[in-house]
């Protein structure tokens, strides 16, 4: 099938090069023309394992395509996919601009019996309300409009689209659907299985699904911190609660607060949503703002393992992308830590395999040790394998201090200890000195600092 697929972001990339490695001919379109040229040259913007490749491979065989004129893509395609962004407007919803945008674009060009998919994530409704503007912009109801949510995970993108759980479309005409499972065919017939349902229930179900994994994540980091007060480790109770096959062991492991671009933007359009239409998901409403205060109460925790006054305090941290084989730094645990951190007066120093980010004051390094050279606290944020297979001696005796605050669970205490170092780790029944200096309790709980309690300083 010939398909067209606008915005080669990460969803737009990921789709475009797994569809054409499955056989369809397919022109990617951006509006960003020197990344278009960049892909044109096999060149991949993102770190995303095994994107690149696939670009490569099928940009040879003549099957994937880049380009900047929309209106020659859409006019070629059968099936068009919209994988703009949809960013966090004022009130928390979902910013709808860029899809209106394309969809005018679209309708402009494309040809009768076009099918247009939606695979940004969007309020449920959008896809009705993007057949009104269509039909609008082109006088004729000569086309359909359909939802193809995407279930794509940051560091796994490609597996997931190759051997997804499922794939969910939202059609409401039995043609649109059937075009639609005709695309993902060579994927149905290794028998991954299709929910073919409404449009508004495939735009639902994509957030209720990123709500529900969240709650998975603030539940079990809850859980954590009550493993910590009462002598409990939290692997042992995570293993035994994620064997019951009602619940399962994933987003199951505790650690600094979930963040990328979906987690947090979905969650809070996810409640905006529920808000507008009084049907309000209070469950929701508190994890994100659960969420936040975990990010900032690790801050407070690191403040408190200091000896001395946080103005002549060091504290690396290692890691800046929210999670592993990604380079995405959006709403990471590093973003809300490093500047509580530097607003105390601490020097901060930050080491990344992959991400970057630029925050004032804060030095990146090229190195762990590097990073972690004076330092008297190193946090672990990110769950990078580099920092499972850290060379402990060596950060030992490149460290002033001996605090590592494992917030992944990384690494064993034991063997930490045996090098001079104090392993603080989620979950488990080793409380962190609090340090003498802080001079009021939080607001938030006793592992929250003065600084992490307000608001205005993340």
């Amino acid at each position: 099938m010939h398909v067209a697929i606008i915005g080669a972001g990460y969803v737009g990339l990921t789709t475009s090069a797994c569809l054409a490695e499955l056989g369809h001919d397919v022109t990617c379109v951006d509006i960003d023309s020197n990344r278009v040229s960049l892909l044109r040259d096999g060149i991949v913007p993102i770190h995303e394992p095994g994107l690149e490749e696939l670009i490569q491979t099928n940009g040879a065989k003549g099957r994937l395509h880049f380009t900047s004129d929309l209106e020659a893509a859409a006019t070629a395609a059968e099936i068009v996919l919209l994988a703009v962004g949809t960013p966090k407007g004022a009130g928390g919803e979902a910013d709808l601009s860029q899809v209106r945008a394309a969809a005018r674009a679209v309708a402009k060009a494309m040809r009768p019996d076009t099918v247009i998919a939606i695979k940004s994530t969007v309020e449920a409704g959008t896809a009705r309300l993007m057949r009104e503007l269509i039909a609008e912009v082109r006088g004729a109801l000569d086309f359909r409009v359909a939802s193809n949510p995407e279930f794509l995970r940051e560091g796994s993108a490609v597996a997931d689209f190759m051997k997804p759980d499922r794939i969910v479309i939202g059609a409401d005409d039995q043609d649109a659907g059937a075009r639609l499972v005709e695309l993902y065919r060579p994927l149905t017939k290794r028998g991954v299985p299709v929910v073919l349902t409404g449009t508004v229930n495939a735009e639902l179900i994509k957030y209720a699904a990123n709500a529900f994994l969240a709650l998975k994540i603030g539940y079990i980091n809850d859980v954590a911190d009550l493993c910590e007060e009462i002598g409990g480790d939290i692997t042992a109770v995570s293993r035994g609660i994620g064997l019951d096959p009602r619940i399962g062991s994933s987003f199951l492991a505790p650690g600094p607060g979930y963040g990328d671009s979906c987690f947090p933007k979905d969650t809070e359009a996810f409640a905006s949503i529920a808000r507008r239409y009084a049907a309000p998901q209070p469950l929701i409403e508190t994890l994100i703002g659960r969420n936040q205060e975990r990010k900032r109460r690790l801050a407070a925790r690191i403040l408190g393992e200091l000896e001395g006054p946080p103005s002549k305090a060091r504290v690396a941290l290692f890691g800046l992308a929210f999670k592993a084989d990604t380079d995405d730094t959006r709403e990471s645990a590093a973003l809300t830590i490093a500047p509580i951190l530097s607003q105390n007066g601490v020097a901060v120093a930050t080491y990344d395999p992959m991400a970057r980010a630029m925050m004032k004051g804060v030095a990146q390094h090229e190195s762990p040790y590097a990073a972690a050279e004076g330092a008297d606290v190193v946090a672990i944020l990110t769950e990078w394998p580099e920092f499972a297979g850290l060379d402990l001696k060596r950060l030992a005796q490149t460290m002033r201090g001996k605090v590592i605050l494992d917030c992944r669970n990384l690494l064993d205490p034991q063997r930490v200890s045996k090098h001079g170092l104090r392993c603080v780790s989620l979950g488990r029944a080793q409380t962190p000195r609090k340090a003498t200096y802080l001079h009021a309790p939080p607001k938030t709980g006793k592992r929250a600092g003065p600084a992490a309690a307000a608001p205005n300083q993340v």
